[in-house]
């Protein structure tokens, strides 16, 4: 099924004059009060307290530390004297100096080899080329070792350093007799050299100094026979030996670092004495104080900001999902929800609060009673899911503050665990709630998760204590009932104060002993009988979308109440009796039908009726049209010659037109239910081209322009209002002659 809407989309928007319901300046000022209750809610618990003395003042009283305590100075030494007594770091580097003699001895072996150089030139380049292959083999081990990560590239700065620093150098007489050496006394002195420098840097050798010492020894014990050829070596021996154990900074940095942080902080306990009655306040001590923020002339304000910007920050994430909702669901928190909803907050602020006076550091497990999953449930019967959702975050972030048992932290996460499932747990099974028994029955399941969540926390620990634990499952189990408890307390109270609508309130109107519905019954039983079937459909009609089918049903039972004031002007109250319109004016009729709607909301305002019913009963009709008193009327003037001096729009209902999906889905329902019960033996394929028709001129009429009403929910909604009207009018409904032929062969 297709429907094509027509016409300009609508909105309703409430006058900017709609009262302090609608007022910014309110909602500005419910934001100051969220803010302050959580601030002032947590300073006991979050600030410490202060006292009045000065240095040298003797201590009137204990000054005990309200809070772990750490004594900075006294940290800070302690760590210096241990980090003083860690020695410097020395790190091996393995440069393996015995390749700067091959490079030598090549270099050496290429040049004598080369006729074209003179003797001079060769005693020259040896000059300039050996030291520089000393530096250039030094830099490119740095960079390939720094590169790689074999080594920290301090250490290799350090080692760069040093190694320059103790390069040895080598005899101007040396460098005249190495052009001299025959390849075979090259190869001969290469091995000898490569060997000793290899034996004396397998050491580790801070100074170099102590391994060349030892050259001679090795060179004269070698094969090596002549006297020029061992001085040679030892010589080129000493130049290659380098220091290979350099002072670490990095490491020792570390070490340092390791070893202060290693120390132990020196930290006054919460509960520890840090001034004795009658002890002088000494220097030391006052700074203490000071620096803990524990004296008055010294306070520091920047708990109290932390604190503030902490409430504030919470309540701005529950006011940003508020508006986002009203942006979402067309303002549903006004600022009286908002101050209902702060109520709420202060309720479950109170009780945790209660909790935690009677909690200690022994009793840490009374804790677990705080029935902070009574917000959660309340704020799901009287507002909405997702943000009992949110709170419920909130009170587990506040309960862990507020029952914090003893901890370092700000936050005992043990306690917002046990919250957070307790209040999910409720949450979730309270959701759309229809009679009181439910919320005892969410309470046991808070209950059932309460226990497993502290049994969770207690076998992740390594000593579980029995009696600890019983106590502690105990306590959380009575939290779930102590919660349903408050809870089915608190709801009347919350629903006449502020004029709630929850399930529990609209199951309570559909009573049919409600005074409204027995006068409906009694004064008019056609229209009673027509708002039940309206109620059937519309509710089978809106839980197909996820609407409100509940509030569907009862707002049905009560959108024609109006006609209670003059029954005998409606068709389905007219029994045996002549129809009072054949005898009056077409507009007079019309004043008289369109009054109904006005007249049902004066009659349910008289009886305090939530507005939502209100609403259904106001807007049920939008501003649709009465075509037969208008073609009566029209039909009328032309018989008499008169001029049509009126159109189509002074037979129309004042609206306004449906702002809800639900004030939607009522007033499709009540037009399908009259005009299927005026069809004579109705079809299958009637019934279902009549709601089409229903939906389609309502459309036309741009009477579902401001609801949020989707084609595809239209014909969700079409196609339970077929099923449900088969449903109900199955007795009288006359199927095609296939269907009929079918069913006899069957």
């Amino acid at each position: 099924m297709n429907y094509k809407q027509s016409g300009k989309q609508g909105s309703f928007k409430p006058s900017s004059a709609a009262g302090w319901k609608q007022s910014a300046a309110v909602r500005w000022g419910l934001l100051l009060l969220f803010v302050l209750s959580f601030y002032f809610s947590l300073a006991p618990t979050v600030l410490p307290e202060t006292y009045d003395i000065k240095q040298g003042d003797v201590s009137e009283k204990n000054i005990v530390a309200p809070r772990p305590i750490e004594d900075v100075k006294g940290t800070l030494k302690a760590q210096e004297e241990a980090a003083d007594k860690i020695e410097n770091v020395y790190s091996t580097v393995a440069l393996r100096s015995e390749s700067l003699i091959v490079q030598i001895f090549d270099r050496i072996e290429q040049l004598n080899q080369d006729d074209q150089v003179t003797v001079q030139n060769k005693i020259d380049i040896y000059r300039n080329e050996i030291p520089r292959k000393y530096a250039s083999y030094v830099d490119n081990f740095a960079k390939t070792n720094t590169g790689n990560g074999t080594y920290s590239a301090t250490l290799m700065e350090e080692m760069k350093t040093v190694v320059k620093e103790q390069e040895y150098t080598i005899p101007e007489e040396t460098f005249y007799k190495i052009p001299n050496l025959s390849a075979d006394e090259i190869a001969e002195m290469r091995d000898v050299a490569q060997e000793v420098v290899r034996k004396l840097m397998g050491d580790q050798l801070r100074e170099a100094e102590t391994a060349r010492m030892r050259v001679a020894e090795l060179v004269n014990a070698s094969s090596i026979s002549s006297r020029t050829g061992r001085e040679i070596v030892q010589e080129l021996a000493r130049f290659a030996i380098m220091p290979n154990k350099f002072l670490d900074k990095e490491a020792t940095d570390e070490a340092k670092a390791q070893a202060k942080q290693d120390t132990p902080p020196v930290v006054y306990n919460e509960g520890d004495v840090i001034v004795q009655k009658g002890e002088t306040i000494t220097p030391e001590i006052y700074e203490l104080l000071s620096d803990s923020s524990l004296l008055q002339d010294k306070k520091n304000y920047w708990p109290q900001l932390g604190l503030f910007m902490l409430s504030a920050l919470l309540i701005l994430g529950v006011f940003s999902f508020v508006d986002q909702g009203r942006a979402d669901r067309k303002s549903k928190y006004n600022n009286a929800q908002l101050l209902m909803l702060w109520l709420i907050y202060f309720i479950n602020m109170l009780v945790i609060q209660i909790i935690a006076v009677l909690q200690t550091d022994k009793a840490f497990y009374v804790g677990f009673l705080a029935p902070a999953a009574l917000g959660a449930m309340l704020i799901t019967l009287l507002l909405d899911l997702h943000l009992a959702v949110v709170s419920s975050v909130v009170f587990a972030l506040y309960g862990s503050i507020v029952l914090n048992s003893g901890t370092n932290q700000l936050f005992d996460y043990s306690y917002g665990y046990v919250i957070l499932a307790m209040s999910f747990a409720a949450v979730f099974s309270i959701h759309r709630a229809s009679q009181r028994s439910t919320i005892l029955k969410a309470g046991i399941m808070a209950s059932l998760f309460g226990v497993l969540s502290v049994l969770s926390l207690f076998f992740l620990k390594d000593n579980l204590e029995q009696t600890t634990l019983i106590y502690s499952t105990a306590f959380a189990f009575a939290n779930g009932l102590i919660t349903a408890i408050l809870v089915i307390g608190l709801m009347p109270f919350f629903e006449v104060t502020f004029g709630i609508l929850s399930a529990l309130k609209l199951v309570e109107l559909s009573n049919p002993n409600h005074p409204l519905l027995r006068k409906l019954l009694t004064e008019t039983p056609g229209t009673y009988h027509h708002s039940v079937m309206v109620g059937n459909l519309s509710e089978a009609a809106a839980e197909a979308i996820g609407a409100d089918g509940l509030l569907c049903r009862v707002g049905s039972f009560y959108h024609d109440i109006g006609k209670t004031k003059r029954p005998n002007y409606f068709i389905e109250n007219q029994s045996n009796i002549e129809n009072p319109h054949d005898s009056i004016d077409p507009k007079l009729s019309k004043s008289i039908i369109i009054a109904h709607a006005r007249d049902g909301v004066e009659m349910l305002k008289a009886y305090n009726m939530p507005k939502p019913i209100r609403d259904i009963a106001e807007q049920h009709h939008g501003t649709t049209s009465l075509y037969y008193f208008y073609h009566k009327a029209k039909k009328q003037a032309e018989e008499q010659g008169r001029e049509v001096n009126f159109t189509l729009d002074d037979f129309r209902y004042p609206g306004p037109k449906a702002q809800s999906k639900e004030a939607a889905i009522v007033g499709i329902a009540d037009s399908v239910e009259a005009a299927v019960r005026s069809l004579r033996n109705p079809t299958v394929d009637q019934i279902d081209s009549l709601i089409q028709k229903i939906i389609k001129s309502r459309l036309d009429d741009n009477q579902l322009n401001e609801c949020d009403l989707t084609m595809k929910e239209l014909e969700q909604i079409a196609q339970s209002l077929k099923e449900s009207v088969i449903g109900i009018f199955h007795s009288r409904i006359e199927y095609p002659e296939e269907d009929k032929s079918k069913e006899r062969l069957a």
